[in-house]
C-alpha cells in the first residue's frame, strides 16, 4: 500500500507498440511467414527480451522495428507515432564485429553517430565521445582503430555508440553470441551497469535462456517458425541472478517450455 497521502506510482508509458504484426518475405518457392500476429508492449525503462529457437522470426521482428522491414499486417508504434522507417530513435547493436565503420577510431564511430544523430558539433562529439569510451573500459584505446580491437572491444564501441545517441529505445540483437563464455557474461554485466546508470529502454533478441533471465526484466518466449508469443514472463530482481533458486526455477520453466517436458503448458503469463 502507498504511504497515507500519497499517490501510488504511475506506471511506465508504453515506448514500443508492436500491435498484431505478421511479417512474411518471398522465395522460389512461395510466400513465407517468419513472425505471425504477434503483440507487445515495452514500456519506457524495460528490458523486454524475445526468447527463441533459430528461425522464429525473432531477428526479423527486430529488424521491423528498426523500420528496415514492413510488416505485411499489423503496426509499429514508437512514442505512439507509427514506425515508417530506421530512425536514431533506434539504435541497433548486431551480433557481428563488423558493424563499425574500419576507417574511424573507436572515438571517431561514436562521434560520427553522435553528430548525425544529435547534431552536435565536431567538437562536444568528441568530448561526449571520449566519455562513453571511458564508460565502456576503452579509454586507452579511444584512437586506434577497429582492425586492432579485439572482438569483445569492438562490441564494447558499438555499445558506446548507441548509448551515446541516446534514442528512445535500444535494439540488440544477439550482441554477444560471437563472444566466447567468459567475455560474453563480462559483458552482460557491463550491459546491465549502463543500463542501470542510464535508465535505457531495450529489445533484445537472443536464444541463450541464461542470457534471457540475467539481461531481461521481462522475457517472451517465442514458438518455432512461424514465430508467435508462446509465454510471457516476468522476471522479478531475485530470478535475474545466477545462482538463486529463483533463477534456476524459472530457467528450468522456460527450458521446458521451449523444448517440452511436464512444465510445458498451454499459453500463460507467469510472475515469479
Amino acid at each position: 500500500m502507498p504511504a497515507e497521502g500519497r499517490a501510488p506510482a504511475a506506471p511506465a508509458k508504453a515506448a514500443l507498440d508492436v500491435d498484431r504484426v505478421s511479417l512474411r518475405y518471398a522465395t522460389e518457392a512461395g510466400i513465407v511467414t517468419a513472425v505471425e500476429d504477434v503483440s507487445f508492449t515495452v514500456r519506457t525503462g524495460e528490458r523486454l527480451v524475445l526468447l527463441g529457437p533459430s528461425g522464429c522470426g525473432k531477428s526479423t521482428l527486430l529488424r521491423a522495428v528498426g523500420g528496415f522491414l514492413k510488416p505485411a499486417s499489423g503496426e509499429i508504434r514508437l512514442g505512439g507515432a507509427p514506425v515508417a522507417a530506421p530512425g536514431p530513435d533506434r539504435m541497433v547493436v548486431f551480433q557481428e564485429f563488423d558493424q563499425l565503420l574500419p576507417w574511424r577510431t573507436v572515438s571517431g564511430n561514436i562521434a560520427f553517430a553522435l553528430r548525425r544523430a544529435r547534431g552536435l558539433s565536431r567538437a562536444e562529439a568528441r568530448e561526449v565521445a571520449l566519455d562513453w569510451a571511458g564508460r565502456v573500459g576503452l579509454g586507452k584505446f579511444a584512437d586506434a582503430f577497429p582492425h586492432t580491437l579485439s572482438g569483445g572491444m569492438k562490441q564494447r564501441v558499438a555499445i558506446a555508440r548507441a548509448f551515446a545517441v541516446q534514442p528512445a529505445i535500444l535494439l540488440m540483437d544477439e550482441p554477444f553470441a560471437a563472444l566466447d563464455a567468459l567475455s560474453r557474461r563480462r559483458m552482460q554485466d557491463e550491459l546491465l551497469g549502463l543500463c542501470e546508470e542510464t535508465g535505457a529502454t531495450c529489445l533484445v533478441v537472443t536464444h541463450a535462456i541464461d542470457e534471457a533471465l540475467h539481461v531481461g526484466t521481462r522475457t517472451l518466449v517465442m514458438s518455432p517458425h512461424p514465430g508467435r508469443i508462446a509465454a510471457e514472463y516476468d522476471v522479478p530482481e531475485v530470478a535475474r541472478r545466477r545462482g538463486t533458486p529463483q533463477f534456476a526455477a524459472l530457467e528450468a520453466e522456460i527450458q521446458a517450455r521451449l523444448f517440452g517436458g511436464p512444465r510445458a503448458a498451454a499459453e500463460e503469463v507467469v510472475d515469479v
